[in-house]
């Protein structure tokens, strides 16, 4: 027989580390959750001797490929294709595809271990998946683009599928390279299914897609400050990135009554202390969508705003903070700048942007802190509700849609409050959420036994 062994935090970790060298980032992840699953597990006995969360930490499969295409000039260019399948174990893998240079093994590997919580945390049945290729689409015209997007799904169709693992977009990957992704699956497999979300409305595409990661970050941000009988009306608010998410999410702040103050990009950040209004929000859509812009132009733009070469915007006094740009973007002393300047709440609206010590910092600080998993959930939510209205061949309203987004994101705090919540009053979000989504998917694969 058997004999039952229980793992410690400490011997768990070293384990991790020791399989995973060299993968900073996913050590980091694990290590984000690990902290609290371990306390939350410690006298259920199933936990430890299924070994769940050491599963959960071993991807079900890594897929890796050479991606070869032809530039403009007919140069033959080479590179690194990859799709994480972490674990389906509730639903389907999920999850967004990245193009971007810095993507390697370990950013995906985190990323799809945070997608399966966050997934979980939705209350849809999805498992997580990330994938993506050291490509820049920048500064490539759309032909290099297309070409390369068909090479990647020429190799990656084999392992998708509807019922199976549906790609979404993520940095760099938005409505173009996703329609030339599944033109190039149509094109292969002559199916037309719902094997990709983030699609142009005209062929399954969901509406508020685009807006549902930023909006949701607000919405969840709104439901910490209500919970303490606050509101985000006057408040300040600091956001980095100026993409798709932090577009929207200052535009849900300003309708809420926010003055967002800042956006940023990997050049730097420009503080507006007038606050930007929906007209600049969407004078920055489009000089960043359609024209390729830079934020620092920003500043030449609209009098009173300046531009921060090399600098984040961490330091700009504020009331609430939404990092929309990339992971661990926000570091320990950045937490420190921003709790020293007034901040209470955090809000992520990107995957992992503040690093370990930052998430200690804001916990120790006992300030509003939302992490990624359950803030940023709102974009995987609605590709979720997008694959339900491929699988029924129907479409629905945006102001259905936009009622569904509010109550999953809703379901996400309550999810956060049921297992985050002190004696004294404060909720600890990252612990709440932590556990939610591991107990969702731990339970199901301890009723399939070992797979």
């Amino acid at each position: 027989m058997a004999t039952f062994t229980h793992v410690d935090f400490p011997e768990f970790m070293e384990d991790v580390k020791r399989l995973n060298p060299h993968q900073p980032e996913f050590v980091q992840a694990v290590q984000e959750v690990a902290e609290d699953i371990f306390d939350f597990i410690a006298d259920k006995k199933a936990y430890h001797s299924e070994r769940i969360l050491r599963r959960i930490a071993e991807p079900d499969r890594i897929v890796s490929f050479r991606v070869c295409w032809e530039d403009d000039s007919g140069r033959i260019r080479v590179q690194r294709g990859y799709r994480v399948q972490n674990n389906n174990a509730i639903g389907p893998y999920k999850g967004g595809i990245r193009f971007h240079p810095s993507v390697n093994e370990s950013v995906l590997k985190f990323l799809a271990f945070e997608q399966t919580f966050k997934n979980a945390l939705t209350g849809l049945p999805m498992g997580g998946g990330k994938g993506g290729a050291n490509f820049d689409p920048k500064g490539k015209s759309d032909r290099e683009v297309m070409r390369f997007c068909q090479s990647f799904m020429t190799e990656l169709y084999r392992h998708i599928g509807a019922d199976v693992d549906v790609p979404a977009g993520d940095i760099g990957v938005g409505e173009r390279e996703i329609g030339y992704m599944f033109g190039q699956y149509k094109r292969i497999t002559n199916h037309f299914t719902g094997v990709l979300t983030g699609k142009g409305l005209e062929y399954g595409g969901s509406m508020i897609r685009p807006e549902a990661t930023g909006y949701g970050a607000v919405y969840f941000l709104e439901n910490m400050l209500k919970h303490t009988g606050r509101d985000l009306t006057g408040m300040r608010a600091v956001v980095s990135g100026s993409g798709n998410v932090a577009t929207h999410a200052a535009e849900k702040l300003i309708q809420l009554g926010a003055k967002p103050v800042t956006l940023s990009d990997s050049g730097g950040f420009i503080h507006d202390p007038e606050g930007l209004t929906l007209e600049k929000v969407q004078w920055v859509k489009e000089h960043k969508t359609h024209r390729r812009g830079r934020i620092s132009e920003y500043a030449d733009a609209f009098k009173g705003a300046t531009f921060h070469a090399d600098q984040t915007p961490w330091n700009v006094p504020c009331d609430v903070a939404l990092p929309c740009a990339t992971q661990n973007e926000l570091l320990g002393p950045d937490a420190k700048a921003l709790i020293a300047n007034g901040c209470i709440a955090v809000s992520e609206g990107a995957n992992m942007p503040s690093n370990l010590d930052a998430v200690h910092t804001f916990r120790d600080a006992r300030i509003l802190f939302a992490p990624g998993k359950a803030a940023n959930a709102g974009g995987v939510a609605v590709s979720g509700l997008e694959m339900s209205q491929n699988s029924a061949r129907r479409s629905w309203k945006e102001e259905e849609l936009q009622v569904m987004l509010r109550d999953i994101m809703d379901g996400i705090h309550h999810r956060c409050i049921a297992y985050g919540a002190q004696g004294d009053g404060y909720v600890n979000y990252v612990k709440g959420a932590n556990i939610a989504g591991f107990k969702k998917v731990a339970d199901a694969m301890l009723a399939f036994g070992v797979v």
